[in-house]
């Protein structure tokens, strides 16, 4: 467990560590922790993904933390501890915190509409594929901000199928980095919904449209919030919506080509300053940064003193916000599972494909990361690479691995 440590930015201070401990002080077998690593070594030796890093934390204190493999396949260098990753949509438990700030301070209600705060949604409509025609029919009841926060908005993702109202996002600019998120949130109303409102659980850009809710609810840009409210109270010192050019040494990258489907990888540049700061997506982070995040959720919304949501604001959004008539769409909420307000809960001992508890919850990112807190537990796990083509496969195998080694 030792700390690989790389040149940081003058400008820029460390982020301070989680304590650590012995792990079998924590009840973590050392000898089933080693195994973990062992797989994902012969998971890097078989080249299936550059390199990762992985922690796992309990009772308050880091029981493993290990870089493995390459920061980056091009080079020679070695993942490190603080290697910096695109997080993607772990961004959007960051940013649902932030919105659930807002409504503590009272500033709107969750059955809210949205076009109260972007009018342009008002006008929406819903797309029916007709014969290989899409119709447009009017909406039943308005997007809530609940809904945007459960993804049960209508609003959908270009990459999640190829409907005909996903063959317009396609054909649109909604992945333009150089738009504003307020040209964002106004292209996506532009755009028809998937379905009615309510009726269906759709991965979305819902978390994107709730970043634009947060910069008129509170007159600041969304990377300003973040920082002011969360980021900084945290020391998350190097969670941002791009790397300082300083940092280049220290950016994780995927392969050029995908080992599992041949597929060429594209992510955006970490150096590049997005104009949209998209809270679906947009963030880079570090592992020990993202640490002393999931440590807060895992403490009920505080850490080292300072509190950032309520405990029982974190508990309801850590429960299950999907009415049994809503249908669920995609396979990213898996058997046993269901939504809450940001994070995927897990809802049964049972039925899914992998270990867990009851009351756990977590999310993603597909570039290759992924954490889960589990307050029966009280163990937090976080898996950080860019290989974007196996994280299905490598978000089961460390369930299973991690939980193996609870003695």
């Amino acid at each position: 467990m030792s700390a690989q440590t790389a040149t940081k930015p003058a400008t820029r201070p460390q982020t301070p560590p989680l304590p650590e401990a012995k792990p079998e002080s924590l009840g973590l077998s050392p000898s089933r922790l080693q195994r973990m690593s062992d797989v994902f070594r012969r998971e890097i030796d078989k080249g299936t993904m550059p390199g990762a890093t992985i922690m796992v934390a309990r009772g308050g204190q880091i029981g493993w933390f290990e870089a493995l493999g390459k920061q980056n396949p091009a080079e020679s260098r070695a993942m490190a501890q603080d290697s910096i990753f695109r997080i993607f949509s772990m961004t959007k438990p960051i940013v649902s915190i932030g919105v659930m700030m807002l409504l503590e301070e009272g500033r709107f209600l969750l059955d809210d509409p949205l076009s109260k705060f972007i009018p342009e949604f008002a006008e929406q409509k819903v797309g029916v594929e007709d014969n290989g025609k899409l119709d447009l029919v009017p909406v039943k009841r308005a997007i809530t901000i609940q809904d945007l926060l459960r993804h049960t908005s209508g609003i959908t993702y270009e990459h999640t199928g190829n409907g005909l109202v996903q063959q317009l996002y396609q054909q649109s600019r909604v992945r333009s980095r150089k738009i504003t998120n307020a040209e964002h949130a106004a292209l996506v109303a532009s755009l028809p919904l998937i379905c009615q409102p309510g009726a269906e659980w759709n991965y979305s850009r819902s978390t994107d449209i709730l970043g634009r809710v947060i910069e008129v609810v509170s007159g600041k840009a969304l990377g300003t919030f973040l920082t002011e409210r969360i980021l900084a109270p945290l020391q998350m010192t190097e969670t941002a919506f791009h790397a300082e050019a300083g940092n280049a040494p220290r950016l994780a990258e995927p392969f050029a080509t995908d080992p599992w489907n041949g597929d060429k990888i594209q992510l955006f540049n970490m150096l590049e300053k997005p104009v949209m700061e998209s809270g679906g997506g947009g963030l880079v982070s570090t592992t020990m940064d993202y640490a002393r995040f999931a440590q807060m959720l895992l403490n009920g919304g505080e850490l080292d003193g300072t509190r950032i949501i309520g405990r029982k604001t974190l508990e309801f959004m850590a429960s299950d916000h999907l009415d049994p008539s809503v249908e669920i769409k995609g396979t990213l909420t898996q058997p046993g599972h269901s939504f809450g307000l940001g994070f995927g809960v897990r809802t049964e001992e049972g039925i899914a494909p992998f270990s867990g508890s009851v009351g756990q919850f977590f999310w993603s990112g597909m570039g290759g990361t992924f954490f889960w807190i589990d307050p029966k537990e009280d163990l937090f796990a976080l898996f950080m690479s860019q290989a974007p083509g196996q994280r299905v496969y490598t978000r089961t195998l460390v369930r299973n691995l991690v939980y193996a080694a609870l003695e």
